[in-house]
């Protein structure tokens, strides 16, 4: 059974304090999934399911966050029957098989949403996702009425994808070269940047998608790109993770190792916190 019939209250809480806490340097992420689970959560009847579609490069965050807020829908987390997991080159990886893929994702929805209304479907990699593909699940997005009555709406989908994570980065940049703080960028700054890069590209499992231009994605989750005290931290929950004694000069050391962009300024880190938990062997 989904862990949301315990307490909304218990549920919204507990996630905001843990992406407070546990998730470094996001708070546009931090402000946009909150929004985005407090209102759907607090609609008994909500219109449509709740579409979010995390964008940003390698290290960022994404799938920690979609762990974590399945963790906090569902008791088993991501082992629960009710989350669907799709990843284009496990489940899709080849091309000319693309109208079989089509039938059966669509069955599989459908099928799952009959089974239980407030099921969670994350696809990961949208980037590497065949274009096309994804648009068989329009019918389960929107408010439409006509598809399995309204069991379907309670459901949530989550795209994550690192395309629009490149142009994340320079408009982070270039803000930071005019003064303004990370902290301080808003969804405005990035939305046009993204659209860009993760609509209008051939190459992306959105191009030219129903999904986009009927408006189907409630929120657009931007990570921004993780800077040098970031990555300390990141450091540092690894350590304490791993049981390890947090020495300062470690701490250093292993977030020195990690490369930064760009060249001159060396200012963001350019595999956000992905490379940390390996490397920390290094060091001991």
């Amino acid at each position: 059974q989904p862990a949301v019939s315990k307490s909304r209250f218990h549920f919204v809480s507990g996630l905001e304090f843990d992406l407070a806490t546990s998730l470094v340097g996001q708070p546009l992420v931090r402000q946009q999934v909150m929004k985005g689970v407090r209102e759907f959560l607090e609609n008994p009847n909500p219109v449509k399911p709740l579409v979010m579609s995390f964008h940003g490069s390698t290290g960022t965050g994404k799938t920690y966050v979609s762990s974590m807020l399945i963790r906090y829908l569902f008791q088993s987390g991501l082992q629960s029957p009710y989350v669907h997991h799709f990843s284009p080159i496990v489940h899709f990886p080849h091309a000319e098989q693309i109208e079989q893929y089509k039938e059966s994702l669509k069955r599989w929805i459908q099928g799952n949403l009959t089974n239980c209304g407030r099921s969670a479907f994350l696809f990961d990699e949208m980037d590497k996702m065949h274009p096309g593909l994804i648009d068989v699940i329009i019918p389960f997005l929107g408010p439409s009425w006509v598809v399995y009555g309204t069991n379907y709406r309670k459901a949530i989908f989550i795209f994550i994808s690192n395309a629009g994570g490149e142009q994340i980065n320079n408009v982070t940049l270039a803000l930071w070269r005019a003064r303004k703080d990370r902290e301080e960028i808003s969804l405005q700054d990035l939305e046009p940047a993204i659209s860009k890069a993760v609509f209008e590209n051939p190459q992306s499992g959105f191009w030219k998608s129903g999904i986009i231009n009927e408006h189907l994605i409630d929120f657009v989750v931007p990570f921004l790109p993780l800077k040098h005290h970031h990555v300390k931290q990141c450091v540092v929950s690894e350590l304490v993770q791993q049981g390890l004694e947090v020495r300062p000069a470690v701490v250093q050391e292993v977030a020195d190792s990690i490369p930064y962009f760009p060249e001159e300024e060396k200012l963001f880190s350019s595999t956000g916190c992905k490379t940390v938990a390996s490397r920390i062997s290094f060091f001991f």
